[in-house]
């Protein structure tokens, strides 16, 4: 994941994790290039600090944000948003998933956020189905789950 932070945004000043799921995977990738690491919480904490950024940034430091997994998009750009906030120059998200939803798409489109991830579901689905762990039946289910998730079984 390091590697493709540079690969893909070139070398930024700070790495940020969204947290929690991506505290830990940020801090990884962080120690791996040898760049300072900061967290962002859902919202400012409600006692001592009040921080919603965990961690050192200066105003117009680039940072990559790191995410474990993409829905909606909302709490990542979130994150991005409180950066903003703090002045950060955000060079775009790099995710360890993605389910795709256009909802998600719009959502960076429309923050103008650069996403881009190691995998996504329709890969998962295709590897499942491709090595059996999946029956036809179970891959049509799953893909008509895919078109409408927020309407399924309802």
């Amino acid at each position: 994941m390091a590697k493709q932070v540079e690969a893909i945004y070139g070398r930024p000043d700070v790495i940020a994790g969204v947290a929690t799921g991506a505290i830990g995977i940020g801090a990884l990738v962080a120690d791996a290039l040898g760049l300072p690491f900061i967290y962002v919480r859902p919202e400012p904490k409600s006692h001592g600090r009040k921080n919603q950024i965990e961690g050192f940034l200066d105003a117009n430091q680039s940072v990559v944000v790191i995410e474990d997994l993409i829905s909606t998009g909302k709490s990542s750009l979130n994150a991005v948003d409180a950066l903003k906030a703090q002045q950060a120059n955000i060079k775009g998200m790099l995710a360890i998933f993605t389910y795709g939803f256009d909802t998600a798409t719009n959502n960076f489109k429309t923050k103008n956020v650069e996403l881009h991830t190691l995998s996504n579901y329709e890969f998962l689905i295709e590897q499942a189905s491709e090595t059996n762990y999946i029956k036809e039946e179970q891959l049509n289910t799953l893909m008509e789950w895919r078109k409408n998730p927020s309407k399924w079984l309802q």
